[in-house]
């Protein structure tokens, strides 16, 4: 028999003792500050949208934040699959007592029935109702209470420990049917992907006592105290590889609490949760694509010397390579133009050359340097254009284009259009794009 694999010491095993976690600003000196504290403050925030909209408690916070330090520090004891999965099945169903059986809080919670329905699942015992039946009706059932308008919450709770045999059961009523088909159908799920090579009956022993001990913890949210403890492991591993995976940056576990513990009481006077998202997908990409920024820029100084080329004040670069004769066209107009995009190493990232279809747009929809360029063409031009980052798309990736890429794009204006023409033609792959935020100050996350 393997060794039984206990949750938690004692100790641990108790909710946590009025610790006392306050919002307030922190002191970012560096990149790595506000990036772990952006981090802390994203997952916070979503966490309290997603999981604590029927309570976001300072005990349940602190609970949660208690959890985060101990996954942190490897105060959490390593369980094996079978054991993981049993601890994870009893923290589910501890928290079906406050939200109802499957978080539906039309469904009263048995846990009597429920567990016999688990038990006799993976016993594989059908005497009281088959897999396929239960899941069939529970599925059925709970697509009905979903879509019912009233809101009638159910009775208390009826707990009780998992039991080890098989055992037939009358199901009286609703209640004893809808408990014990989620007990089986999960308890032939888990036969089927977990205990299927158990030929001894230990790893079903020690999935019983999992699901026991975890129903003795005497937690206010079990699921938010396993994430914590979970989250805070996956911090911990992060040391080694750099923060998000990238080296480049240092995971600094003080900052990052203190982020979740902002985000989770709502205190944004440094990010809120959309700054904070972009500020660490702004950082991110300048740290993979910096050297992309630093070529074109260095690019752009070269090329401003060479003969034929001009730059505009905004800095857009370029050539002319014929000019034509008609009229030029305005920022509100639409044009039909062709052109063929490449990067500064001469990757082709898009082209209406190549596709043999012109393209029509309004050239208040498109990126900056094309606004600017094309106003200075008149019908019949072919023009070069260089396009600095900044007139581009800047931090932001679109399709086979890195951030930070400086642009080429041989165009060719062939007309300027009326607004009832060319609706139905290709529009072209060069949307404005959405506004950008600049990475903040070191010190300030704003």
């Amino acid at each position: 028999m393997k060794k039984t694999i206990y949750l938690f010491i004692a100790a641990l095993t108790m909710v946590s003792c009025g610790s006392s976690y306050k919002a307030q600003d922190v002191v970012m000196n560096d990149v790595h500050d506000s990036v772990n504290y952006a981090l802390g403050y994203v997952n916070g925030s979503m966490l309290k949208m997603q999981q604590l909209q029927e309570d976001s408690s300072d005990a349940v916070i602190a609970e949660f934040i208690d959890a985060l330090q101990r996954g942190y520090d490897g105060k959490v004891e390593e369980l094996d699959e079978v054991a993981s999965v049993g601890k994870n099945i009893g923290m589910a169903i501890k928290s079906f007592e406050k939200a109802g059986l499957a978080e539906n809080k039309n469904w009263q919670l048995n846990e009597k029935v429920l567990f016999q329905g688990l038990i006799n699942g993976l016993n594989e015992d059908t005497t009281v109702m088959t897999s396929d039946a239960a899941r069939q009706f529970f599925q059925s059932k709970y697509q009905v209470s979903m879509m019912a308008q009233d809101s009638v919450e159910a009775g208390k709770p009826v707990k009780g420990k998992c039991p080890t045999k098989v055992k037939t059961i009358e199901l009286k009523n609703f209640t004893d049917s809808i408990n014990y088909a989620f007990g089986m159908m999960n308890g032939s799920e888990i036969k089927m992907y977990v205990l299927a090579s158990d030929s001894t009956g230990d790893d079903q022993e020690e999935f019983i006592t999992q699901i026991n001990k975890a129903l003795k913890m005497k937690v206010v949210n079990p699921q938010m105290m396993n994430m914590g403890e979970q989250i805070g492991k996956t911090i911990k591993e992060q040391e080694a590889t750099g923060l998000i995976g990238e080296p480049k940056l240092e995971t600094r576990f003080p900052v990052i609490k203190q982020g979740f513990i902002n985000g989770m009481k709502g205190h944004d006077t440094q990010f809120d949760q959309q700054s904070a998202g972009e500020y660490i997908q702004n950082t991110m990409n300048f740290l993979k694509y910096g050297d992309t920024k630093g070529d074109g820029e260095r690019f752009l100084e070269a090329n401003k010397q060479k003969e034929g080329v001009q730059v505009t004040e905004s800095g857009l670069q370029y050539e002319v390579v014929t000019m034509g004769k008609g009229p030029k066209p305005q920022a509100t107009d639409r044009v039909k133009v062709h052109y063929h995009g490449t990067l500064i190493d001469g990757t082709v990232f898009d082209s209406s050359v190549e596709r043999g279809e012109p393209a029509t747009f309004g050239l208040n929809q498109v990126i900056s340097g094309w606004t600017e360029g094309l106003q200075l063409m008149p019908v019949g031009s072919k023009f070069r254009f260089y396009i600095p980052q900044e007139l581009g798309y800047g931090e932001r990736a679109t399709g086979n284009i890195p951030p930070y890429s400086t642009l080429i794009f041989d165009v060719e204006l062939l007309s300027i259009e009326k607004e009832t023409e060319s609706k139905s033609e290709r529009e072209v792959a060069l949307p404005k794009p959405e506004r950008a935020v600049a990475l903040p100050e070191q010190g300030r996350g704003r």
